[in-house]
């Protein structure tokens, strides 16, 4: 047994500290990024902020909304061959360039890709290899693999979340890997199987590690709010994948159900019964709110839409909530990259690129006044 002492954060541990900046207005932010791959050699050009391949969220749909404003999407692993053969085919250049196919490290998979792949001639640009335990000797495997047969391809591969195994996955031809384990938000990983890693630690430790190779890393999961997404670019993450933060809208496809929430009406104004209790004063009144269901792809819920129900050697390790309907993704992008921008001028980044040269992180109990929550 061995224990480790060296304190580990996670967003809501810190702040980021403002400093003296030159910009005039947010709108002269650049939040574009060019990156070259280290093993691919190919670039990306945009905003690198990804859509987790998740039902509800990694859609061809929001893979559209997204990269028509420079924003990546790792498309969800159950669409099928002919739709994604149709989505890469559509455009020759967009699809391709802001969009990864995501497979799991099985033959099956690794037949799918290889039949898109040649039926839209090659216009599958990158390519996302997704597990939940990226730690075996069996993945590290696939993706060298993966790599010598398709040495052009950009792949993403995870999830991890130590500095020696995004060493490893990228020796073996990942260009990219996505770091986190457990800290999502339908993700019950870490309740039931107690493994996980504090995520802000995790993305620092390991961009550390993908930096000094020339390689990138991912941030995938955690965040909850535009400032979690700005402390994991200061944090050293290249990217910031999304998933709970961009479900429930029109582009994730989810059923929009109705749910009744039980309020107050005191003096015409509604209150929530649970902060003002009885009172034969008060009149009981039934409001009606749009919903949508969301769920982890370990959960119960995927593995019986996907696959046939949960195998009888394996726990679910993912869960299913029903969100608030948010209507257009467009608003919601616009909330993120405005508020990316209103970061860089607090802290005197000109462009997203310089967030970590700026970032100063201040350790604090709490981040934010909840009284209103």
């Amino acid at each position: 047994m061995l224990l480790e002492n060296d304190l580990k954060l996670d967003f809501g541990n810190v702040l980021l500290r403002p400093k003296r900046s030159t910009a005039e207005s947010r709108k002269d932010v650049n939040l574009w990024r060019k990156m070259k791959f280290r093993n691919s050699e190919s670039e990306f050009y945009g905003v690198p902020i990804m859509a987790a391949n998740m039902d509800g969220v990694g859609t061809l749909e929001m893979a559209k909304v997204l990269y028509s404003n420079g924003m990546f999407t790792c498309l969800n692993k159950p669409i099928s061959e002919e739709d994604l053969i149709n989505h890469f085919n559509e455009d020759s250049k967009l699809p391709g360039n802001y969009t990864a196919m995501t497979i799991g490290a099985t033959k099956r998979e690794e037949d799918k890709f290889a039949n898109v792949y040649e039926k839209t001639d090659e216009r599958v640009k990158f390519l996302c290899i997704d597990v939940a335990n990226g730690y075996t000797e069996y993945f590290s495997h696939f993706i060298y693999g993966m790599r010598s047969t398709y040495p052009n391809l950009t792949i993403i591969a995870g999830n991890v979340v130590t500095a020696d195994m995004t060493q490893e996955l990228i020796l073996n031809g990942a260009d990219v890997v996505k770091v986190g384990i457990g800290p999502g938000s339908v993700c019950t990983t870490r309740i039931q199987t107690g493994v996980g890693y504090p995520q802000l630690s995790a993305i620092i430790e390991c961009a550390d590690a993908a930096h000094g190779l020339g390689a990138h890393i991912i941030g995938d999961g955690g965040c909850t709010s535009p400032g979690d997404i700005a402390k994991g670019f200061g944090g050293g993450a290249d990217f910031m994948m999304l998933g709970g933060m961009l479900a429930g809208h029109d582009q994730g496809g989810g059923e929009i159900v109705t749910t009744q929430h039980v309020t107050s009406e005191i003096d015409g104004g509604k209150y929530n019964t649970r902060l003002f209790g009885s009172n034969d004063q008060v009149t009981r009144v039934v409001e009606e709110r749009k919903c949508v269901k969301f769920y982890g792809m370990s959960s119960e819920t995927a593995n019986d839409k996907h696959f046939g129900g949960l195998r009888d050697y394996r726990a679910a390790e993912g869960k299913e909530v029903k969100m608030p309907y948010k209507g257009d993704v467009s608003n919601t992008i616009q909330d993120i990259l405005g508020s990316l921008r209103s970061t860089c001028t607090y802290i005197g980044a000109k462009r997203l690129k310089d967030i970590p040269k700026c970032a100063t992180f201040i350790r604090c109990s709490d981040t934010h006044n909840r009284v209103y929550e």
